[in-house]
């Protein structure tokens, strides 16, 4: 039985990756900003998987503390922690650079790189001492380079996160640790939808695409928790939507009718 730490996890990818390695037996800490969003997380994965095996603890990755004692939550509960997965992230607006306030460009290059870089510095060491562990980080757009209007910073951030890791499985190189990404591909989140609502037709177009390459997270989570807990190998990039997929999909989607954004509770859709 694994212990897994899921940053971002009260909503979105994360719970929905939450709940797959729950199904599969392992122990789950859930973190979020808000401790109101990870009680209610909690109580619900507790309620289907058994409360002895969901922790809940509020952390915000820019904070080296709280990323600290979220590590000492997770050992205190369960023991030890075999997987971290740094998958909290922020968004934007879909804007030039120019128009986004200071602010949002700080919180999202705080957030999506420095979140992750505090994660990666407390969990590596801590992995070494134990003699195991997995590190993975979550993609999104922009980690191939990949350009869109509007989503400079974002996209700069996600490959900031891909250097990184690249980087992290260099340096840990000898060492008893796994460094991985997972990429979930385009997943109808509170990530996705929200940068564009502001605009109509790019939204319209958005769900359009999205209609034909996109999965809901509870379709996505349980295929990447599958591989993780297969791999033993360090600088593994775990990615739903490969080439030969979006081929397929494009090539079906005339004989295919999807409706990803039906009957999802009302929330917003985003994008990871």
């Amino acid at each position: 039985m694994k212990t897994v730490i899921i940053t971002g996890s009260t909503r979105g990818i994360g719970h929905s990756l939450a709940e797959a390695f729950l199904a599969r037996g392992c122990n789950v800490v859930v973190t979020g900003r808000s401790q109101k969003n990870v009680d209610a997380a909690v109580a619900g994965l507790g309620a289907s998987y058994g409360p002895q095996r969901v922790h809940g603890a509020a952390c915000d990755v820019t904070s080296p503390e709280q990323v600290e004692a979220l590590w000492q939550a997770a050992a205190t509960r369960f023991g030890q922690v075999e997987v971290w997965i740094s998958n909290a992230g922020m968004g934007h607006r879909t804007s030039p650079l120019w128009e986004l306030a200071p602010e949002t460009v700080a919180a999202v290059v705080e957030t999506n790189i420095i979140g992750v870089a505090n994660c990666a510095r407390t969990a590596i060491p801590r992995f070494a001492a134990q003699g195991h562990g997995q590190l993975y980080n979550m993609e999104g757009f922009g980690s191939d380079l990949s350009v869109r209007h509007g989503l400079g910073v974002y996209a700069a951030s996600k490959a900031a996160v891909r250097s990184l890791t690249l980087t992290l499985v260099k340096e840990t190189a000898g060492m008893p640790v796994q460094i991985g990404a997972l990429s979930p591909g385009m997943v109808v989140t509170d990530l996705l939808l929200d940068p564009v609502k502001d605009d109509p037709e790019m939204k319209a177009q958005l769900i359009r695409v999205t209609n034909i390459l996109g999965e809901r997270p509870e379709t996505v989570a349980p295929w990447l928790a599958a591989r993780v807990l297969a791999n033993t190998k360090s600088g593994v990039r775990i990615s739903w939507l490969t080439t030969p997929k979006i081929i397929w999909k494009f090539a079906t989607a005339p004989f295919r009718k999807r409706d990803l954004f039906a009957d999802l509770d009302g929330s917003t859709p985003a994008a990871r």
